[in-house]
């Protein structure tokens, strides 16, 4: 009979250098108890790594970088689908995915449907926090992420450089998804992207933002 340790090391070895690595992956090959002992013994031997309570990765050594562990972002969205949650970076993180900031982020911040939770990875801080089913209901890869941002920042006093990417930005979204997304935008942003669109003298989004619900 093949004992926990002995499936999971065969797992293990199978995976891609660098893979995210939970106990629930294991669940079929033994009790709760042998397979925390199972990966106990494999990180004492070098032949795992724990990233958290709870979190796992298959070695990987870059050979200019040495060794390499998952990135804060990829440990969260693996959390989010193992948990079958949704999340969407926010605050300053999300200044940062958009290019609006060159400060890197050391707390990564998620809306998420799910529960909230902090974890330490390294020198970062991952903090899902809870939201309303309205702001999770954005749609859009890149509009939603812009409203996100801001929200962070005063509309009203937004330098040129940040203003020209938000024009390109509400040029390349998928319209539907943008005027989903305006449409779930807190007053003000909504009017601040209202008053963009009519300075790109885009017709095609106002055709739709006058349609009736």
């Amino acid at each position: 009979m093949v004992t926990a340790m002995e499936s999971i090391k065969q797992s293990i070895s199978g995976s891609r250098p660098g893979s995210i690595i939970f106990p629930n992956d294991f669940r079929a090959t033994g009790s709760q108890d042998a397979i925390k002992m199972a990966l106990s013994r494999l990180v004492k031997s070098n032949q795992l790594k724990r990233i958290a309570h709870g979190i796992y990765y298959s070695p990987f050594i870059d050979p200019l970088l040495g060794e390499m562990m998952p990135s804060p972002e990829a440990v969260a969205q693996n959390l989010a689908n193992r948990e079958r949650v949704k999340i969407m970076p926010a605050g300053g993180f999300a200044l940062n995915k958009l290019g609006f900031s060159t400060q890197v982020p050391t707390k990564l911040v998620y809306l998420t449907d799910g529960h909230p939770r902090k974890l330490k990875i390294g020198n970062a801080t991952i903090e899902f926090k809870a939201t309303t089913p309205k702001k999770m209901a954005m749609v859009g890869k890149l509009s939603s992420l812009l409203i996100l941002a801001l929200e962070e920042l005063d509309l009203e006093h937004i330098p040129d450089n940040i203003k020209i990417r938000i024009k390109h930005i509400l040029q390349v979204e998928e319209r539907g998804d943008l005027l989903n997304d305006m449409r779930l935008a807190p007053a003000r942003i909504y009017n601040y992207l209202v008053r963009l669109l009519k300075e790109l003298d885009d017709d095609s989004i106002f055709s739709l933002i006058n349609q009736p619900e």
